[in-house]
Formats: structure tokens, sequence, C-alpha cells
């Protein structure tokens, strides 16, 4: 297909896309990237599987060979997993979600290596049901359509120099009106800006790149996190976190629209983030490492720390990025300690409580009136959402696991080290049935 009938098409796509989150009723829901339908962690689909183990309630697994903290992209048929291959090779795998049998391979970037947990196979691919766009820790950017044929590639570091962060690349790309937008925020291992890019999704090219200034020291610069979409008044921003701040972008030029520099009131030098904003119901919740997480109301211009900031919580996660039903805001950090809050006013409602001890990386997805929370060691529990903490369920899958979990058709995805796990039964066994 010629690339201007491809640009074409493909927004003509997203605007379908668009339209179906608006319109769509909540049993056939794709997760079309890191955090889902609405990009917060929610999914509104209901009758999911609450009980399962290695073989029981799981309709199949995929043995995958590497760990990752990338997250299985589910869109109809087909699921997309961003995969280290080995200690060099980064592939995108492409999987019939009926069967999980592989559809095809490509390889993505050499150049994988192991940093602390993580490889360079962290961050997670996008889609808008027609193409599929998949980063690398290494800086490449590609463009797949759903038969795997190359649309294009983007060497990001060759253009704009190597990426300084201390433990390694792990944002995702963020899809928004034909676009990317790609965070780079780094500065442990280079003297480099940090900055953010818009790359048109249709072609590969770089729209803007702006720099994002800081005043974070050492490690702090460093952040792992996904940029989020914000929808007020009739506008739309691009909110990021990083560098002791989170700010808004204006994302037809990318000049920054509002800052709240609190994220690290002592500037202390090791305050790399990872754990991303989250934007529900119109409020954005800016977490940091620990202390503080920021709750912010929209519209503000300039600087916003003393203006929009609804509340702040000492009781913040570290690197699962927290969960919002828009009643209740609800935190798990990395010991398996759970808060809940008043997500208007961050008024207490219960907390701390403790589920299985453990490390928890992956982030808390939330539906069907129940939140599903990942350790590291393969232990999913199952909690009521609202306002009482009750554990449902804890299902264990035996090995380590960074990935978040994925819903879809009334299905879990989960990624361990050894296997890509599809639990429960498909509702339907072909698009559009």
């Amino acid at each position: 297909m010629p690339m201007h009938l491809h640009r074409l098409v493909a927004g003509v796509a997203a605007a379908l896309f668009c339209g179906v989150l608006a319109t769509a009723p909540a049993a056939a829901e794709n997760w079309p990237n890191w955090r889902g339908p609405t990009a917060d962690g929610v999914s509104g689909e209901t009758d999911l599987p609450l009980e399962w183990d290695t073989e029981r309630n799981v309709a199949w697994k995929l043995p995958v060979p590497r760990r990752s903290g990338s997250t299985p992209i589910v869109w109809d048929d087909r699921i997309f997993l961003n995969v280290a291959v080995d200690d060099d090779n980064l592939e995108l795998w492409c999987i019939d979600r009926n069967t999980g049998e592989m559809l095809w391979n490509r390889h993505l970037s050499d150049g994988n290596r192991r940093l602390r947990k993580q490889n360079l196979s962290s961050p997670s691919p996008v889609t808008d049901g027609q193409t599929v766009w998949v980063m690398t820790g290494t800086g490449i950017l590609r463009a797949y359509d759903f038969e795997g044929r190359e649309l294009w590639s983007l060497d990001i570091p060759a253009s704009y120099g190597a990426f300084g962060l201390n433990w390694g690349y792990a944002s995702s790309p963020l899809l928004h009106d034909g676009a990317l937008f790609v965070q780079v925020l780094h500065g442990m291992r280079t003297d480099d800006p940090s900055y953010l890019l818009r790359i048109d999704a249709g072609s590969g090219e770089t729209i803007w790149r702006v720099e994002r200034p800081t005043e974070a020291v050492r490690e702090s610069p460093d952040s792992y996190t996904t940029p989020a979409l914000l929808r007020h008044g009739g506008g739309v921003e691009i909110v990021i976190t990083g560098g002791d701040a989170v700010t808004g972008h204006d994302p037809a030029d990318g000049r920054e629209l509002w800052r709240a520099d609190g994220l690290n009131p002592s500037r202390n030098g090791a305050y790399r983030i990872v754990a991303s904003p989250v934007v529900h119901d119109g409020v954005i919740y800016a977490p940091t490492r620990v202390r503080p997480l920021l709750a912010l109301r929209p519209g503000g211009r300039g600087d916003v720390l003393d203006t929009h900031v609804l509340w702040s919580t000492e009781n913040g996660p570290d690197v699962p990025t927290p969960v919002s039903d828009g009643t209740y805001f609800y935190v798990v950090n990395d010991r398996g300690i759970v808060f809940a809050m008043d997500a208007r006013t961050g008024a207490p409602v219960y907390g701390p409580e403790r589920i299985q001890p453990a490390t928890y990386s992956a982030s808390p997805v939330l539906a069907d009136g129940r939140i599903y929370i990942t350790s590291e060691d393969g232990l999913t529990t199952v909690l009521r959402a609202g306002p009482r903490f009750e554990v449902l369920a804890e299902n264990d899958l035996g090995d380590y696991c960074l990935s978040s979990p994925a819903i879809s058709d009334g299905q879990i995805f989960i990624r361990t080290s050894a296997f890509l796990y599809a639990i429960g039964e498909r509702r339907r066994t072909a698009a559009g049935d």
C-alpha cells in the first residue's frame, strides 16, 4: 500500500478506534497498550476468571525465552509481545490468541542486556488495530502491519544521542491522534538533555522534539514511566513525570503548559521514577519514589504546585503504577502493602493492609469489581474493589513475573519468565463474532 494511503487508512482506523472506546459494550474489549483500553489500568469487562494455577483454568500457555517487563498487547485474534530472545536479540512476536501459536516474529534490535531486574525488551507495544508499533530499550522504534510487514524504522539514539538512564530505557510509546509520543528522560549516565518526541505514526518522521529541563541531580532525572493523556475542557495534553516534576504538554507543538516541581522536595539524588502518571475522571495522579504522590486538578498554566494540587500522600508506590475507579484510588507498594484512598480528597479508606509478602513490580489492573495484583513470585492476589479490604483469591503460577496483566474478551493474560498464560476461556472464537 502506498504510504499516503496507509496514513489515510491509519487515521480512519484511529478515529474509529476512539469511537469504539466511547460506544462499544464492555464485553469485548481489546488491550491495545500497556494500561489497557482507557490507558489507566481499568477494564470494563465482567465474568473474569477468579481462580487459576499453572494448569487449572488455563486455555493455553506459550513458552517464552526470557523475563520481560513488557505487557502483552491484545487486539481481536492477535497478541503482540516484545521479547528478549537471548542475551543479544530483541524480537516482536505475533501470537494467535485463540491457540497460543506464534504467527510470526520479527527482529527488532541487537544489543539486549540485563540491567538488574529488567532487560531491553521492557517497553510494551501499542496498536490501533491495523498497525503495531514497538520500541526497544536500545532506542529502535519500528512499525508493522498485522501480517508482519515492516512499515518503517527509527533509530532514536542515532539522531539524539545514547540513552543515559542508570537501569536502561523502559518507557512505552503513547499513541494519540496519528502520532507516537516518546519520552526520553535521563541524566544519570549522560549530560544530554531530556526530551519529548512527537513521531508521525504513519511515516516514522519526527514532527517535533522539545527539551524538558529539570533541576534534578544524579539519578533523579531518570524516568522509566510512560506518558499519559489528559482530556480536559475540550483540549488534550500529554502528561509526563520525571526529573522531580510532573508536566503537561501541548501535543501540537510539545510546549510545556504547566509544571508541578514537587515530586522530590528534598532534591534527593536517587529519586528516579518508575510508576507512571495516571489520569482518571479528570484527576492527574503523579507518583514518585514513594513520597509524595500528588493528585492535581487539570486546567493550570505555568507553575501549578501551589494552586492545583488536590491532595498528596506519603503512601505512594515505588514501582507499580496505581489504579482508580474514580471513587477510590488504590496503591500497591513494592512490598505488597495496599492502601485505598478517596480518589477526590485523598482521605484514607483503608490501609496499610498486607497481601502475600513478596516484591511487587507489575502494576495492578481493575476489572469486574476486582483488583488483580501480581507479585514477582508469580502470585496474583485478587482483591474486591471498594471501601473494604477483602482478599477473594490467591493464584500461584510459581514463576518470576515483572509484566502487568492484560484483559480481553473474558481472558486474563499473564506473562512470566517462562510462559505467556491465557487464563480462562474466550467469549468469542473469532474477531467480530
